[in-house]
């Protein structure tokens, strides 16, 4: 088995502030320490120390049931066909886990089984024995062979309180709702934005594997094992490379990130025993986390924490723009709005192009169609005078039906 690559808002702005992020914990898929590289136990991490603080389930000890909700069957540890928990479907964790999401507002934590065509989650409210339930995924099934590439292994749930779950190659994309029975859509492939210069989020080498987290605009974010970080509207499936990350070991695999409380992100390794990594998304600049734990190697973390929450609760507050939202390169201007009106720049491109700007739940409030020339050319884009405070996106497509621009605006 290649461990390096196995491990691999739809809110209003108005709620943002209920959000606040208070959560110094994350969820860890590891193995039994020791260098032991099965990743079937579930424990918890305090992201503040990079210690475990507490085992929910530990593989051949822990007693639970695992229900499918297809046949309404129930099994036990008793039924595992000769003892054989690695290979068995009726073992929650069997076949190793390496993609998981905590959803916070149902207290479960959803994971993915690698060669099984299947989404679980534990339910963290129960009492007693550990259950577990599991229902096919529609239309999916893993192929059986060394490369993994079609093994889900990033896993997240987005702002918007949906799940998302990516294979290795970026070609199984799908999402899921975290009720009593989820409903699972599949949302075709992974799409190179135009401005990576050749760095695919399909390449094995380089991007396959890591973890997946969610930002509070919407946005999903890819870290992959070998250390490159891609930003994915779930909306277009556009994934666009935000660089590189830097100060992390040659060896050290980049297989589990989570969100801590001050909006930075956990880094840890499946295949190396060396602690935890501190990164900084705004600079892709990753420090040793000193005295974390170095007994456990997590091949997935999982946490309700997003990416830039506390500018979306500065935004809902009526504070400035953080930096995330606007930028030098903007195209849309003057940003903040202060009369539902701005400006789009369109520098050399030329046809026709569709404008489309959205809230941040995904509802349409104006489209338009412009038909460019060559050369830099500004189009007007007049809102609905009542239009409500907030964060927007404005998308801008080709008539390739390619996304050249994808910005936010805040109306004030």
């Amino acid at each position: 088995m290649n461990n390096k690559l196995l491990l691999s808002f739809a809110f209003a702005a108005s709620t943002l502030t209920g959000f606040a992020q208070q959560n110094k914990t994350t969820y860890a898929i590891t193995g039994d320490g020791n260098n032991d590289f099965v990743w079937m136990n579930i424990r918890q991490v305090d992201l503040s120390t990079g210690q475990i603080t507490r085992t929910l389930f530990e593989r051949s000890t822990t007693n639970y049931s695992l229900t499918d909700l297809n046949t309404n069957q129930t099994s036990t540890q008793r039924e595992i066909p000769g003892g054989d928990v690695f290979n068995s479907a009726k073992y929650p964790t069997g076949t190793l886990v390496a993609a998981a999401a905590y959803d916070k507002r149902t207290n479960k934590l959803f994971f993915t089984p690698m060669r099984k065509g299947e989404l679980r989650w534990m339910d963290l409210n129960a009492n007693g024995a550990a259950k577990f339930y599991t229902m096919p995924i529609p239309g999916y099934k893993p192929v059986e062979d060394f490369e993994e590439a079609t093994n889900i292994t990033r896993m997240v749930i987005g702002a918007d309180g949906v799940g998302y779950a990516l294979s290795n190659d970026g070609n199984h994309f799908f999402s899921f709702t975290t009720g009593a029975k989820p409903v699972i859509k599949s949302l075709g492939n992974i799409i190179d934005a135009e401005t990576n210069n050749g760095i695919s989020i399909h390449n094995k080498c380089s991007c396959w594997g890591g973890d997946m987290i969610a930002d509070a605009f919407g946005n999903l974010y890819v870290i992959s094992a070998n250390h490159n970080v891609f930003m994915i509207d779930p909306k277009t499936r556009i994934a666009t490379h935000k660089g590189i990350i830097q100060g992390l070991p040659a060896t050290y695999t980049t297989n589990a990130a989570a969100v801590n409380d001050n909006g930075d992100v956990v880094l840890g390794s499946a295949n190396q025993f060396d602690g935890f990594y501190v990164l900084n998304m705004n600079d892709l600049k990753a420090v040793k986390m000193e005295g974390s734990q170095v007994k456990y190697n997590p091949s997935d973390f999982a946490n309700g924490n997003l990416l830039f929450q506390k500018q979306a609760d500065n935004l809902a507050n009526g504070s400035v723009v953080p930096a995330a939202v606007s930028s030098s390169n903007s195209k849309v201007f003057p940003n903040p709005v202060t009369n539902a009106s701005f400006n789009i720049l369109f520098d050399n491109k030329s046809g026709k192009h569709n404008i489309i700007v959205t809230d941040l739940a995904g509802r349409v409030v104006y489209t338009n169609t412009a038909f460019l020339t060559e050369g830099k050319q500004t189009q007007k884009i007049n809102l609905k005078a009542n239009t409500a405070k907030g964060v927007y996106i404005v998308k801008v497509m080709n008539d390739k039906n390619q996304l050249v621009i994808n910005e936010k605006v805040v109306v004030q």
